[in-house]
């Protein structure tokens, strides 16, 4: 049995469909029982219950050949380092307590770095956390930005007649489909060839600019004159509270978004192992049926 959690998100979701495509057993983790139901369709086992709930997880963790972990995103929290905290405690008390000896953790370029990385910093905490847990082989998966993020820029394509955000519009850095990290997941999972704690980045097939990554999605949406505009950060701020997110998590953002524009977050050099298959132009039919819907 291979265990999945967050599976019913991008990356989780699509490594327990991968794993059910191989015939393997599945049981799939979630907070929304509605959602998972899709998985239990298909024929994952299914388990609804909190990443902070130690007992919970433990329980289900207990037999598993391996097993993939990550702290579910909260958009509203107060405080996101706070939820990134309990959460990843809870987790990694799980871990520990269950006997498992295989574990893929997704986390994220530039987790190496303890501070001024924005949300990142949490996920090297969290990554300490799991190097620290005896017996346990864990495969720290750091991959670049989600190319599925673009999604929310969708309100305001449609709202401005623009793409914006606090990044340089210049900077060239790895994007990557999340179907990519789920399958390198769902493939470490099945061969269980790590050992101790290790880091494997995962880069995309190549570094993409933000005004790249727009004209991408703009020739898709039928708007290929569309613009990149890079905001000042507190006016990135203002725009990401306005749109639904804590402040907390806004101004992580933005600091996150400062370091990579000051090059202080370190990417290693690519290579076949790290680069993955899905170019933007991709995904930019994915984002066009998004657009259009």
């Amino acid at each position: 049995m291979f265990v999945v959690t967050g599976a019913t998100g991008h990356v989780g979701g699509a490594i327990v469909e991968k794993l059910l495509a191989h015939g393997k057993k599945v049981k799939a983790i979630g907070r929304n029982r509605s959602k998972l139901s899709r998985l239990e369709k298909k024929g994952a086992e299914v388990a609804e219950g909190s990443m902070d709930d130690t007992v919970f997880l433990a329980k289900n963790f207990v037999g598993a050949e391996a097993v993939f972990v990550m702290v579910p995103p909260d958009m509203q929290s107060p405080d996101i380092h706070a939820h990134y905290d309990r959460f990843g405690q809870a987790i990694a008390k799980a871990v520990a307590e269950s006997g498992v000896h295989y574990v893929v953790h997704l986390s994220s370029i530039g987790a190496d770095m303890p501070k001024g990385n924005g949300p990142i910093a949490a996920l090297h905490r969290q990554e300490q956390r799991l190097n620290a847990i005896a017996g346990v082989n864990v495969l720290h998966l750091r991959p670049g930005y989600f190319m599925e993020n673009l999604f929310g820029s969708i309100p305001m394509i449609k709202g401005m007649g623009i793409n914006g955000s606090a990044f340089k519009g210049d900077l060239k850095f790895p994007q990557i489909a999340t179907k990519d990290i789920a399958d390198h997941a769902a493939k470490r999972m099945q061969k269980k060839d790590f050992t101790g704690k290790s880091v494997q980045e995962l880069l995309g097939p190549r570094d993409v600019s933000m005004q790249e990554a727009t004209a991408v999605m703009g020739k898709a949406i039928g708007k290929p004159e569309l613009p990149y505009v890079q905001f000042p950060y507190e006016d990135a701020l203002k725009g990401m509270v306005g749109a639904g997110l804590s402040k907390s998590l806004a101004e992580n953002f933005v600091e996150m978004s400062r370091a990579f524009n000051e090059g202080t977050v370190r990417i290693g050099e690519r290579n076949a192992a790290n680069s993955t298959s899905t170019p933007i132009e991709d995904f930019a039919k994915d984002f066009a049926r998004a657009y259009q819907s």
